[in-house]
């Protein structure tokens, strides 16, 4: 080969190198942010955290490759609040959230980067979003429960604890902005089956074993515990107050019967983890959480501590046993 013509040929190369080059560069690493209403050691919201990241995987979205997940476990208003303010000064490119009190401090921050909440009882009714198939808005995700449930766990509690007479509903006014929507149609159950419903909101931690206590002093009592993330981070507590003054309880979430709670009967909250991570794959690929209608659950599930039925002397019926998706022993 002539100089001229290698010299030329090396020049051609190096002026296409730096475009090649550029070519094989790795996508920028996207940034995503968690805000839970849970302690960050909390073994069910790190479940939850492992099926989200789960589904971004098989959707191509790696956990240190190509993307970085910034998570924040906060379980009290202050922490909500802090953690909101400090996930987006982070600029990230999608925050989920876990909850209605989570999204509501991140709205207060951001109404322009995308958020996937999960686990909502009542996003439209709390402001989340403009309507379930139009969304609008910086905000989409998934609903927890259906309201009409109040009567399905009224039901199960009669069915388990057949003497029943009185039933109080246990939540957080501050952290469940949406329990009318359930205590309307718990106390049309109650009616029904002829027992007395008794609202219970509880504001403070210190305040459970007082409610438990009044209500185990009637006699044929239970309780309901309503979906809402103060209890859930209290659940043993509740559990050990209600083992000890032998009320029967129904919860909305597994977590609780793993724990030494009698029953439960909810939507699978994993299942909505997976649901989310396939949300956040399309935003991230571009769509517009505006276009993304929100998802109701499709998912229950019926879990039933047997040991526990056991210890209050409650015998389950061999159809609700038949009915379980699990049975705890």
């Amino acid at each position: 080969m002539k100089r001229r013509e290698f010299i030329t040929l090396l020049g051609g190369a190096a002026a296409a190198w730096p475009l090649g080059a550029r070519a094989q560069q790795p996508a920028r690493m996207r940034r995503i942010g968690v805000l839970y209403p849970y302690a960050e050691t909390d073994k069910e919201g790190l479940a939850h955290i492992a099926a989200f990241r789960e589904g971004l995987q098989k959707a191509g979205w790696a956990d240190g490759h190509n993307i970085r997940i910034d998570y924040r476990g906060a379980p009290t208003e202050e922490s909500r609040q802090r953690f909101a303010k400090e996930l987006v000064a982070l600029r990230p490119d999608l925050i989920l959230s876990g909850g209605t009190a989570p999204t509501v401090a991140l709205l207060r921050q951001t109404r322009s980067i995308p958020i996937i909440f999960v686990n909502s009882a009542d996003p439209v009714g709390s402001g989340l979003v403009t309507s379930l198939a139009r969304p609008g808005g910086n905000v989409t995700g998934f609903i927890n429960l259906e309201p009409t449930m109040a009567s399905k766990w009224l039901e199960l509690l009669k069915g388990v604890a057949p003497r029943v007479a009185s039933i109080a509903f246990l939540f957080n006014p501050a952290t469940a902005p949406y329990a009318d929507n359930y205590l309307s149609p718990f106390k049309a159950a109650a009616t029904s089956f002829g027992v007395e419903a008794i609202t219970t909101p509880v504001h403070d931690a210190s305040e459970f074993e007082t409610i438990i206590a009044a209500q185990a002093r009637k006699p044929n009592s239970g309780l309901i515990v309503m979906p809402d993330p103060f209890p859930f981070v209290h659940r043993a507590e509740i559990i050990s107050l209600a083992m000890r003054h032998r009320l029967p309880v129904v919860y909305s979430n597994r977590g609780y019967t793993e724990l030494g709670g009698l029953l439960s009967y909810g939507a699978d909250l994993v299942e909505n983890l997976r649901g989310a991570a396939s949300y956040g794959d399309r935003i991230l690929r571009g769509d517009k959480p505006s276009e993304l209608p929100i998802q109701v659950p499709v998912k229950f599930e019926l879990v039933i501590n047997l040991n526990t039925a056991k210890a209050l002397g409650l015998t389950v019926p061999d159809k609700l046993l038949a009915a379980a998706d699990e049975v705890i022993e």
